[in-house]
């Protein structure tokens, strides 16, 4: 995938992912991976970077947690912000994807 797009989206993915229930870094990069069927890959050094910027700007917030017989985790949940910035990101994507259909489907006509 064009490094370019990638990086315009994974924001949106992450924020998206966290919609639904906290999770790890680790969980949040495989199922981005899994459910865009291997087109957008997270590799640790850019995934958690944008976690931490994104706690910084109090669209997620971070806790660790510890279970017998695993080793200690930080999961992430959606803030009250980050569920306003989503939703924000959300319609901002949806008027770009149709402004692009638009084009692609009239350019040739």
């Amino acid at each position: 995938m064009d490094r370019e797009l990638k990086k315009g989206s994974t924001e949106l993915l992450i924020l998206s992912l966290l919609e639904g229930r906290a999770r790890h870094g680790y969980d949040i990069g495989r199922q981005i991976e899994q459910r865009s069927q291997g087109v957008v890959e997270l590799h640790v050094a850019s995934l958690y970077p944008l976690l931490y910027r994104l706690e910084r700007r109090g669209w997620v917030a971070g806790r660790w947690v510890e279970r017998p017989g695993e080793r200690r985790r930080r999961y992430y949940r959606l803030t009250p912000a980050g569920r306003r910035v989503l939703a924000d990101q959300k319609d901002t994507w949806r008027a770009f994807v149709a402004a692009v259909n638009r084009v692609v489907r009239t350019a040739n006509a």
